[in-house]
């Protein structure tokens, strides 16, 4: 048995009941699947989730992997796709041997018969998905054992990329084309690329570094497998005043000193539009006018921060100087502390 049961994938124990089996697996749901989790592996993970998921909310189904973790060696051939090793040494169950199973029999490495074959070479010739996750058959394995190799459908493997997008298009949600080169498989088994313009739907409210998942448009599937996915992790792009975090949106707005001294109301062109902001009097440069909502609108809608940047005049125009002098001897008696 490998060390990771389905059981410790789900974070729940052995005697775990089915809403807790249910309410625990709907809680990694929401933490990891593709399209709004930010890990790394997040669509092996929740692959990996759903697998052990659908084996023990089955109550037969988890009644015969139970008794497979009792005894990994009784031959149990599990409707959920897991299966051990018969108790003879034959071949193991409905499911055939699995490779770690074979693997832990021969050693890593250790030369299989006359032929000289290593368990390390078969995986790379025939691709190291079919050296099976805990519990998982040996798909694409051995019939029998000292048997050939049996050929079976494998989905293409998860392809991973990313897009560019404007600001205004996470307001609004829009429409995007983009060109891929999209490997099919041909009917002798050799791979062949397809230039494919793809429309890409961007959804309303998508924040930054998360992903669009489209279906079937990753790697070529092994026989009559299906493809894999492609995720595009979106990158929104901006003008250079604006940073985002998370939903929320922080802007950088100029103002005059008399705007910022005096208080104004004044019109600001944002990535939700044109809109009137009034200047609170005595504003400072760095200080934030929170705008409510009108962040990105996400499914929790971010906030607009102007952040208020005072700029001066050109001193270099004699009026400006005359205004400045003015300036200068209207406040003379202010003391600044420095």
């Amino acid at each position: 048995m490998a060390e990771k049961n389905y059981y410790d994938i789900l974070g729940v124990k052995k005697d775990a009941s089915d809403a807790d089996i249910k309410k625990r697996y709907r809680k990694l749901v929401r933490q990891y699947h593709p399209d709004v989790s930010d890990h790394p592996d997040a669509d092996n993970k929740i692959a990996e989730i759903n697998n052990a998921y659908e084996t023990i909310r089955d109550k037969d189904k988890r009644a015969e992997y139970d008794a497979m973790l009792d005894n990994p060696f009784a031959g149990q051939a599990g409707a959920g796709g897991f299966g051990g090793q018969s108790a003879g040494g034959g071949q193991g169950g409905q499911g055939g041997f699995r490779w770690e199973d074979i693997k832990d029999q021969f050693g890593d490495g250790e030369a299989f018969g006359d032929g000289g074959f290593r368990f390390d070479d078969i995986f790379s010739a025939f691709g190291r998905g079919a050296r099976g996750s805990e519990g998982a058959h040996s798909q694409g394995g051995f019939d029998q054992f000292g048997g050939g190799f049996s050929s079976q459908d494998h989905k293409g493997q998860d392809q991973h990329a990313e897009i560019t997008v404007d600001l205004s298009s996470v307001y609004s949600g829009d429409d995007y084309n983009i060109k891929l080169n999209v490997p099919v498989r041909q009917p002798n088994g050799s791979v062949d690329y397809d230039n494919k313009t793809l429309k890409i739907k961007i959804p309303k409210g998508i924040t930054d570094g998360k992903q669009i998942r489209l279906t079937g448009q990753g790697a070529a599937g092994m026989g009559n497998g299906a493809n894999g996915d492609l995720f595009l992790k979106v990158k929104i792009r901006h003008a250079d005043n604006i940073r985002i975090e998370g939903a929320d949106v922080y802007q950088t707005v100029n103002i005059a000193p008399w705007e910022a001294a005096l208080g104004d109301k004044i019109e600001v062109s944002t990535p939700v539009g044109t809109l009137g902001v009034t200047i609170p009097k005595n504003s400072k440069s760095g200080s934030n006018l929170r705008l409510k909502g009108k962040g990105i609108p996400a499914k929790q809608a971010g906030n607009l921060y102007l952040t208020l940047n005072i700029v001066n005049p050109d001193s270099n125009s004699e009026a400006t100087i005359q205004a400045y002098e003015q300036l200068k001897q209207a406040f003379s008696d202010i003391n600044i502390d420095r």
